[in-house]
């Protein structure tokens, strides 16, 4: 007895339940894929400005070639944070200017790693939910299993094993959706915060790049 057959003979509930369990799976699965994806082109495109930015002579040329190469502007909201100052803090003192830079970088930190973390949560969410979802399932198979039996006039070892073992594919059936999510939150999770410190330590280094120019206006 499979999991399919399981709930095609099931009642609405088990039905709504496999269902629930099918959904998180594909979920999981396409976030997993899609995230795959992104943080690899992320850390490709970061680590590729990264190594143009340092090794041009100019600012400006810097920033004109980077353009061209992030073109999934990872670190390019960096790169332009110094347009994004107001035109009044230009004719403040330094550390005005400093401060608003910080922000504009701050800013910008902030959005690319709301973009790091998309999907961390609905895996989160999956991975702690689904076994749960599944041990449902399995109550309630258990629960009519029983009924069954006791309706009967004829109680065998036999009678009992079968429809609960049948009614524990939930279970497992539960487990199998959480385990990927879980592996999956922990192994993107490391692989977003070392990409958060690139691109975190990247924005230092630029303050400090433009702190020693004092800022000048573009």
């Amino acid at each position: 007895m499979n999991f399919f057959s399981l709930i095609s003979q099931g009642d609405a509930l088990s039905k709504i339940v496999a269902f629930l369990l099918l959904t998180m799976s594909v979920i999981s699965w396409v976030v997993i894929i899609y995230k795959l994806r992104l943080l690899r082109g992320a850390n490709q495109g970061i680590q590729n400005v990264k190594q143009l930015f340092w090794s041009t002579n100019t600012q400006e040329l810097a920033l004109q070639q980077a353009q061209k190469v992030d073109t999934s502007q990872w670190v390019m909201p960096l790169l332009k944070a110094k347009e994004q100052i107001q035109p009044h803090a230009w004719s403040a003192n330094q550390m005005a200017q400093t401060g608003q830079f910080t922000r504009v970088l701050r800013d910008g930190l902030r959005d690319l790693k709301a973009r790091l973390q998309w999907g961390q949560v609905v895996l989160a969410t999956i991975g702690a939910t689904s076994p749960f979802v599944g041990l449902l399932g399995t109550v309630w198979g258990i629960f009519h299993a029983l009924t069954a039996i006791g309706q009967s006039s004829q109680f065998t070892l036999e009678r009992v094993a079968t429809p609960v073992g049948e009614a524990l594919i939930m279970t497992a059936a539960g487990l199998a959706v959480a385990i990927p999510a879980v592996v999956a939150y922990n192994f993107l999770g490391r692989q977003i915060a070392n990409l958060e410190a690139e691109l975190e330590g990247f924005a230092q280094d630029l303050l400090h790049l433009w702190q020693n120019s004092a800022l000048p206006h573009p």
